[in-house]
């Protein structure tokens, strides 16, 4: 780096530049804006950046080698010049047949992981003949009531030759107990089965609203996930802490990661007061991150998430092995910044941001369809999706070195500038008693509405401009060929669940779920319980009504 009298001269000089070249030429010709700021964190934007703006960068300390703490440059050594990113396409079509057709034919095209998207009763842990259930069923993602549904969806489908994600929070139990026995059906060795579920029942209280049991008994099934999985399915990821759906609702970047980072640090939390150690399962954790359109600013969020998170399993938990503190993450492009305005324009959005995810080192990526704005994603939508991920691995050479943006002393100074932002709100969020107390106080919530209402008045007094939105639109907009959902499903699906449940041993099923019950009722590890229900053929529903009964539902402001 540059000694301090170095660093004088530079200052000296950019002054000079700005009083004598800059600031005359913005006098007699203005610039495009009044001040330009990072995407959404209102960061301001110097015109320049020079090696005073990162005077104080260690670079041992603060951004190091790749595979080495505190993995500001990423968490493997060789990175995508190893092995690439998982191309996890997002599918789940209406029936499970749908879905099973689907992930077929991305695994044909060159996919490389499964992302399961599943219904709304489903993620609500309601059947689909249940009258909550009435005219959603299929329609945000697959049907699935029994584990029947889950043979169906992975017909053909060896589970030791794919890595599935499965994007489920508060049932998240039943599922991952499901996809555990197909594996075992399919003779595959627990310790084999490679996947991820989300299981971040955080960002529902604070972000979506899918939430069933309170936050207690939430976290208690969290941590029994936790041991288990580190028991037996150790290459299993047992949680995705989700930063996308809290980006989604409004917030900022550096909002995105500090409420990201505090939920795991309450996971952490949870688990360490159940007993387990954190050596043991804190490698198996990973993350869920958000792509938008500031490439710059995305990758400097990648980048502090990282270094900030080592940071905290080192100094907070006292975290040894160096996979404890590696914030390992996925990624998925921004899916409310698709416009149903001018679609196409979507592609170049999603490539943007797909650049974004790749130059700030994720480990898997979705890229969305450029339709999902109006629907679930055609085929052909997903794979110009796909191949949208396969030209940037092999046409771009944005994968052939590592971090290429380090260095960069703006890309520096605004990593730096994340991080110290979102440790702030972290340091606030621990005044207000934790992640937990901030959420049921609504804190949390409110800071994000308090950003996205801001951006919403940016966007319409047209400070911010949304190609095709508010300006450069066009009179008429073609017509669209949209993936279309058979409202005859509803009704073959739940014909289908009746089926099993005629079928199925009602004796074994009934003793299946009291073992669920007493297990929930007490302190042992409830998992065991599930897979055994499940094989079983019990019902979604049926797992989940028994611990709506031992522990509750959640009401706001309780």
């Amino acid at each position: 780096m540059f000694d301090p009298e170095e660093l004088e001269e530079i200052r000296s000089a950019k002054e000079s530049w700005e009083s004598e070249t800059y600031g005359p030429t913005v006098e007699r010709f203005g610039e495009r804006k009044e001040e330009f700021t990072t995407d959404t964190g209102g960061q301001e934007v110097d015109p320049l950046y020079t090696p005073a703006d990162v005077a104080d960068l260690d670079y041992d300390e603060d951004v190091g080698f790749p595979g080495e703490e505190p993995f500001t440059r990423g968490v493997y050594s060789t990175m995508h010049r190893g092995r690439l990113w998982t191309m996890r396409q997002y599918a789940g079509m209406g029936t499970a047949s749908e879905t099973n057709e689907r992930f077929n034919y991305l695994i044909d095209q060159g996919s490389s992981g499964l992302s399961m998207a599943f219904d709304l009763p489903t993620q609500m842990g309601y059947d689909s003949d249940a009258k909550m259930a009435q005219g959603e069923v299929g329609r945000s993602g697959v049907a699935i009531d029994t584990l029947d549904d889950f043979e169906t969806v992975f017909d053909g489908i060896p589970l030791d030759e794919v890595s599935t994600s499965m994007t489920i929070n508060a049932p998240a139990s039943v599922l991952l107990a499901m996809y555990i026995a197909i594996g075992d059906k399919q003779g595959v060795d627990r310790e084999e089965l490679r996947g991820t579920i989300q299981n971040d029942i955080m960002k529902e209280y604070i972000a979506r609203n899918l939430y069933i049991y309170p936050p207690e008994d939430s976290m208690r099934l969290i941590t029994d996930i936790f041991e288990f999985c580190a028991a037996e399915t150790p290459k299993f990821n047992t949680i995705s802490i989700s930063g996308y759906h809290i980006r989604e609702a409004g917030s900022t970047a550096a909002q995105e990661i500090a409420f990201t980072l505090g939920n795991g640090i309450e996971y952490v939390e949870a688990a360490l007061d159940a007993g387990l150690d954190v050596d043991e399962f804190a490698p198996q954790l990973s993350f869920f991150f958000n792509a938008h359109n500031n490439i710059f600013e995305e990758v400097a969020k990648f980048r502090a998430a990282r270094r900030m998170w080592a940071k905290i399993m080192e100094e907070r938990f006292d975290a040894e092995n160096p996979k404890s503190k590696q914030l390992k993450f996925h990624t998925q492009t921004g899916g409310s910044t698709l416009t149903a305005q001018q679609i196409e324009n979507n592609v170049v959005r999603v490539a943007y941001q797909a650049l974004a995810a790749v130059l700030g080192g994720t480990q898997s990526l979705h890229t969305n369809g450029k339709d999902e704005a109006l629907a679930l994603p055609t085929e052909e939508s997903v794979r110009t999706a796909l191949r949208t991920q396969q030209i940037l691995a092999h046409e771009s050479g944005a994968a052939d070195t590592i971090d290429p943006l380090a260095g960069s002393y703006y890309v520096e100074s605004l990593t730096d500038d994340v991080e110290e932002e979102a440790f702030e709100i972290l340091d606030e969020v621990d005044r207000r008693g934790g992640m937990l107390d901030a959420v049921k106080n609504q804190w949390v919530q409110r800071q994000i509405q308090d950003v996205a209402f801001e951006r919403q008045e940016e966007i319409e007094e047209q400070e911010r401009i949304i190609v095709g939105v508010n300006e450069f639109e066009v009179d008429e907009e073609p017509e669209m060929d949209l993936e279309e959902i058979d409202p005859e499903q509803e009704a073959e699906q739940i014909e289908r669940l009746e089926q099993v449940k005629e079928e199925r041993d009602g004796e074994a099923v009934d003793a299946a779920l009291a073992a669920v019950r007493e297990a929930a009722q007490g302190e042992e590890n409830v998992m065991p319980y599930i897979v055994d229900a499940v094989k079983e053929y019990a019902t979604v529903q049926e797992i989940c009504d028994v611990m709506r009964d031992e522990f509750g539902e959640y009401q706001p402001g309780q």
